[in-house]
C-alpha cells in the first residue's frame, strides 16, 4: 500500500488531520504551554494569599487569634493540637495559634521595618556620595567596604550588643547589616544618572547641586532600590527571627517567632508543636514574601513570569 492509500493520518491525541511533506501530523502545542503557565500562577497566587494572612494577622490580630496570646493556664501547659488549642500550648499553657497571629505584628515590623530604614538611609547616603564630590564618594565608600567585610547577622550582633535588646533596636541593627548594599546600589544608579543628558542639561541652565541632587538624582536612583527591597524583606524577618532567638530581639512575654521557637525548643520530646509551628510560621512567611518579592522585580525588569 503507499502513502496516498493510507487515508489520513492520526495525531499523538488519535485524531485524524492533514499531514505534512514528512508524512508526520503536527503536534499541538497549546495545551503544555499553558500547562507550564499555570503552575507558577498558582504558586504566586498562593505566595500572595500567604502574604495577605500575615499582613492582617499583623494589622488585626483579634480577627484570626481565638484567645489573648498572654493568657496562662498552667493546667494546659504542653498540651498537643486539639482540646480547643489548635496548635497547642507552650510551656506556662498559652495558646500556641494566638501567639503566633500576635507574633506577626512583631516579627513583620522588624523585617519591613529594617528594609525600610535600609533603603531611606541606604539612598540618601549613595545619592549624596556620587554628588558630593570624589573626596566625599572615597569615605563614604570605604566606610561602606568595610562594613561589607563583616557578615551580616555578626554586624546586628555588634549593633545590638552596643544598644541593647529590644524589638527597636534590632530592628536597627538588621537596617544597619542592611545598609551597604542599597548605598552601593543607589551610589551606581546616581552616577549613571549624573552623566545623563537631561541631569548636564540642568546644570547647564544654572541649577545647583542641590536643586539637581533632589529633582533628579534622588528620584530616579530610589525605583531599583525598593525592588530590592521586596526581595529582602524576607531576610530581614529571618535575621530578626535569629536575633529573637538568641534573647536579644522583643523581650518576654511579647510574643514573637523566633522567641517562641527559643522556648520550644527544650520541649520537642513532649511538646513538639510549641517549637515546630512557630518555625512552620517563619519558613511560609518568608518564602511566600521571597516569591512575591521575585515576581515583581521580574515584572519591572520588563520579564514574565517565565524568565522572557
Amino acid at each position: 500500500m503507499t502513502a496516498s492509500q493510507a487515508g489520513p493520518a492520526t495525531d499523538a491525541t488519535g485524531a485524524t488531520g492533514p499531514t505534512g511533506a514528512t508524512g508526520i501530523a503536527p503536534v499541538p502545542r497549546s495545551r503544555p504551554v499553558r500547562a507550564a503557565r499555570r503552575g507558577p500562577r498558582a504558586g504566586l497566587a498562593l505566595a500572595g494569599a500567604v502574604v495577605a494572612v500575615a499582613v492582617l494577622a499583623a494589622v488585626a490580630p483579634e480577627l484570626l487569634a481565638p484567645r489573648p496570646p498572654d493568657t496562662i493556664d498552667p493546667v494546659n501547659a504542653l498540651a498537643g493540637p486539639g482540646g480547643g488549642h489548635w496548635l497547642g500550648t507552650d510551656q506556662l499553657g498559652r495558646d500556641v495559634l494566638s501567639r503566633i497571629v500576635h507574633g506577626a505584628r512583631t516579627s513583620l515590623l522588624i523585617g519591613f521595618g529594617a528594609t525600610a530604614f535600609a533603603v531611606v538611609v541606604g539612598s540618601l547616603l549613595g545619592v549624596f556620595a556620587a554628588a558630593a564630590g570624589r573626596a566625599v564618594d572615597q569615605i563614604l565608600m570605604r566606610a561602606t567596604d568595610i562594613l561589607l567585610a563583616f557578615p551580616g547577622l555578626m554586624l546586628s550582633l555588634v549593633v545590638v550588643a552596643v544598644l541593647g535588646p529590644g524589638t527597636a533596636n534590632a530592628t536597627l541593627a538588621i537596617g544597619a547589616s542592611l545598609l551597604p548594599g542599597f548605598l552601593r546600589l543607589a551610589r551606581g544608579q546616581a552616577l549613571a544618572i549624573r552623566d545623563s543628558d537631561y541631569v548636564r542639561a540642568a546644570v547647564v541652565i544654572g541649577r545647583g547641586r542641590g536643586s539637581v541632587f533632589v529633582r533628579h538624582l534622588l528620584p530616579n536612583a530610589v525605583p531599583p532600590l525598593l525592588v530590592l527591597a521586596t526581595v529582602n524583606i524576607g531576610s530581614a524577618v529571618i535575621a530578626g527571627s535569629t536575633l529573637s532567638f538568641l534573647g536579644l530581639g522583643p523581650q518576654p512575654p511579647s510574643p514573637e517567632w523566633g522567641a517562641m521557637l527559643a522556648e520550644g525548643r527544650d520541649h520537642l520530646d513532649t511538646a513538639w508543636a510549641a517549637a515546630v509551628f512557630p518555625g512552620l510560621a517563619i519558613t511560609v512567611t518568608v518564602v511566600a514574601v521571597t516569591v512575591v518579592g521575585r515576581d515583581l522585580q521580574r515584572r519591572i525588569d520588563g520579564r514574565d513570569g517565565h524568565g522572557r
